[in-house]
């Protein structure tokens, strides 16, 4: 899995209009092959996070490469500083079997 969070800040009004920008991406981006989350929100210090989770590395490859990315890449030109891109990749992921083992070993 892959994810990328993308953190702008923008004062009122321009956050509320990053927010509704972002928003009209979510709907087709989670339509996407591969797409397992979009979601935006704000905070009260305006700052707007978006984030996309991908089951792949090959999802956000050709995500990055295609025009609705283009479109979120001008969203984030609007924001009064430069955007915070990062991107997570989870190579494992492990259930309830992960919280057994670590109960059962024995404190240092």
């Amino acid at each position: 899995m892959v994810r990328m969070t993308v953190v702008l800040v923008a004062s009122h009004p321009r956050g509320h209009q990053l927010v509704q920008a972002l928003r009209s991406l979510t709907t087709l981006t989670r339509l996407e092959a591969g797409c397992l989350t979009c979601t935006v929100w704000s905070d009260l210090e305006s700052t707007v996070r978006y984030v996309e989770e991908w089951a792949t590395e090959q999802d956000v490859n050709r995500r990055m490469r295609s025009e609705p990315f283009t479109a979120l890449l001008a969203v984030m030109d609007r924001a009064e500083q430069p955007p915070e891109v990062r991107f997570d990749f989870y190579t494992l992921s492990r259930g309830l079997d992960y919280v057994e083992e670590i109960r059962q070993e024995q404190p240092s």
